[in-house]
């Protein structure tokens, strides 16, 4: 593995399958296989789940909720989704921890940085679960701060598409990959890897972030191991 630490990021709709709603099973245990390949090879990996397959907090607000609580009830979603992957992973016989930004004892533990950190070194997988536990921060950016909490070598965003592309490829067939990019240029261009606030804490902090297919099979052992198979963003 070219990455001793991984952050991988993954988004809610991921785990929906070809469904429309919800968790697919299907896809929880082909998720789970692919990290247990990366974790069977050396790398020590933490996870953050989105929850746009539950419940999305700016959908939320733009129905007319308040934003601060949609963005808790979507918080709250990733916690299922982080409980759905942690059965997922332990089925397969992976160890793995839930840590919520939100305490919860019953159901997962509190984040605590330095026990994050005791977990990965031990051979967990730790899902990162309740985003930062503030509103208004997205879990991509939630993901980044962990990733920098937990001094990790990449961030990989798990996507459906094979990078970052100049305009939306499943819209536009001419639509551009890059296979390299700055900070800057996601910034000043506005490409829509991550939201503003996460690629700029990126920046600030010169964590490499991956963006890649994670549908196919065995991208994510290609991609720990630094093989081109999607976008990498750095200084």
């Amino acid at each position: 593995m070219q990455f001793r630490r991984i952050l991988l990021k993954i988004s809610g709709e991921a785990l929906m399958g070809d469904g429309a709603y919800g968790i697919s099973p299907d896809m929880i245990t082909f998720v789970a296989l692919e990290i247990k390949k990366i974790q069977e090879q050396g790398a020590q990996v933490g996870l953050v789940i989105g929850a746009g397959n539950i419940f999305r907090g700016v959908a939320g607000a733009a129905g007319g909720m308040n934003r601060a609580a949609a963005d808790n009830m979507g918080m709250l979603a990733t916690v299922l989704n982080a409980l759905a992957m942690q059965d997922g992973l332990e089925q397969i016989g992976v160890a793995c921890r839930v840590m919520s930004a939100i305490t919860m004892r019953n159901v997962c533990e509190p984040y605590v940085r330095l026990q994050a950190i005791e977990h990965l070194e031990k051979g967990r997988v730790v899902i990162f679960a309740a985003g930062t536990g503030n509103p208004y921060f997205t879990t991509d950016t939630g993901g980044v701060l962990r990733a920098l909490e937990i001094e990790a070598d990449v961030m990989m965003k798990a996507t459906r598409v094979d990078g970052v592309y100049d305009r939306d490829p499943e819209k536009d067939s001419n639509a551009v990959r890059f296979d390299r990019l700055t900070y800057t240029k996601v910034l000043q261009n506005e490409l829509r890897v991550m939201d503003a606030a996460g690629i700029s804490l990126a920046r600030d902090n010169n964590l490499p972030v991956l963006v890649f297919n994670m549908k196919q099979e065995g991208n994510i052992v290609r991609a720990a191991a630094g093989e081109d198979v999607g976008t990498l963003i750095t200084a």
